[in-house]
């Protein structure tokens, strides 16, 4: 990694903090922001985004869910947000899923994006969550463009 792409490490203690840390990212995106989250099955990512729907106003927490059989949710709140399951497709084609309807004007949040090629989906902020214990996750934010940079720097992560 560069310091082209910054980079910062959160360590959460329970669902609630993953979900807080979602709502943070939530408050504070842009039209155009997309979130691409990896990590293994239970790691938060879905946690994670109930958060970023309650820091847009799009959605209580209990009302978001993964959009696994579906492939896509919309919440609409200030900004719509676009939430789509990667986990059962073998091959994704970004533009049959409506990927790119959205990609401008929406925050999109991105599950199982591992299983997209990165360069495909430009500036976005890739977060990778690990388990570390039962209730315990580590969220790595790393930015992959200006605007995702910026969306770390508006967090306040950095020393």
């Amino acid at each position: 990694m560069s310091a082209a792409d910054p980079s910062s490490l959160v360590v959460t203690a329970s669902p609630q903090e993953t979900s807080d840390w979602g709502r943070r990212i939530g408050e504070i995106c842009r039209p155009g922001t997309l979130l691409a989250l990896h990590g293994d099955l239970g790691a938060g990512k879905t946690r994670f985004v109930k958060g970023v729907a309650r820091g847009l106003d799009a959605a209580r927490e209990e009302d978001v869910t993964s959009p696994t059989f579906v492939l896509m949710n919309l919440y609409s709140g200030r900004l719509v947000l676009a939430h789509f399951d990667l986990y059962r497709l073998d091959r994704v084609d970004l533009e049959t899923l409506g990927f790119y309807d959205y990609r401008r004007e929406a925050v999109i949040a991105l599950e199982w994006a591992e299983k997209v090629e990165e360069k495909l989906l430009g500036d976005h902020l890739r977060i990778s969550f690990e388990i570390t214990g039962e209730h315990s996750r580590r969220l790595m934010f790393q930015a992959r463009g200006k605007a995702s940079r910026e969306l770390l720097d508006r967090m306040n992560l950095f020393p």
